[in-house]
């Protein structure tokens, strides 16, 4: 994760969030008042955000001690303790709610991702993200997937080529599309196709794509098309696969399964925080 950047992303986080000033704490606590600020898992999961905590807290006060017991991508416990943050009780609750909420968000992603890979198990099948990210949030959420054990499809529009639908339907073909992409780029670039028949198939494998996606196909028409593709192009399925029907998409020998709902329909994982004045805790 580019540390610099989320740097960034949290401090405009935080003037969303503060403002002019946390009148909360400022009304009720005086500016030397001490705590300690406590994580605790309410829900077995996977742990995912230890830098969102380091850097944030420093961010607001660098005095702030931040002592963290989980690792990203490490399975934890209900009732587990998973970081204790000692300091200055203002930047303590100026910075909980921001950081809470990415640290609930991210472990929620990385439970997912998690949960979709041990479907795929004993497959050659690698699950992958999409670009189906929150806004402002993709860097976080496409580190959460890693740390579910899943991969990273492009981080944009401007790393690798995917040729949708509308792009084929303006260019006139997948053959044109092809043609002036690889024009126009350099051989360090993939090329990814999307097909939803079997003419478009033969199509992409004739224009030269690197990568072939399955576009909302049935597990049956993979099995029955993906023994057309030659051994040098990466074959994905995308579309229209849950956590239900993922073992059926995987065992039909595909390499990639992209997957929106990881970070667009993830459940946060419940994390709680609470704060014990210094007078109950040693410093």
């Amino acid at each position: 994760m580019n540390r610099l950047k989320l740097q960034s992303m949290l401090k405009y986080f935080f003037m969303e969030d503060i403002g002019d000033g946390d009148i909360n704490t400022e009304y009720i606590f005086p500016p030397s008042q001490k705590g300690k600020l406590t994580f605790v898992a309410k829900q077995s999961g996977i742990f995912c955000g230890k830098a969102v905590v380091e850097e944030g807290f420093r961010l607001l006060d660098n005095a702030i001690e931040p002592h963290i017991y989980a690792e990203d991508g490490i399975p934890i416990e209900k009732g587990q303790v998973l970081a204790e943050i000692h300091g200055r009780i203002a930047g303590l609750l100026a910075g909980e709610r921001v950081i809470l909420n990415l640290l609930q968000r991210m472990s929620g992603i990385a439970t997912t991702t998690h949960a979709a890979v041990r479907e795929t198990e004993g497959t050659r099948a690698r699950i992958c993200d999409t670009r189906k990210t929150t806004p402002g949030l993709r860097m976080l959420e496409k580190y959460a997937v890693k740390a579910g054990g899943g991969f990273n499809h492009r981080r944009g529009l401007y790393d690798a080529v995917m040729l949708k639908d509308n792009h084929i339907a303006f260019a006139g073909s997948i053959t044109k599309a092809v043609q002036k992409v690889k024009a126009n780029i350099g051989h360090t670039v993939k090329i990814e196709v999307e097909i939803e028949t079997k003419e478009q198939l033969l199509e992409a494998i004739e224009a030269g794509a690197d990568i072939i996606m399955f576009d909302n196909r049935t597990p049956e028409e993979i099995k029955l098309w993906i023994s057309l593709v030659p051994g040098h192009i990466i074959t994905e399925a995308s579309g229209g696969i849950t956590m239900e029907n993922i073992r059926c998409y995987a065992e039909t020998g595909v390499d990639w399964i992209s997957l929106g709902f990881l970070t667009h329909s993830y459940q946060a994982l419940d994390i709680s925080a609470s704060v014990e004045n210094a007078k109950e805790v040693l410093l």
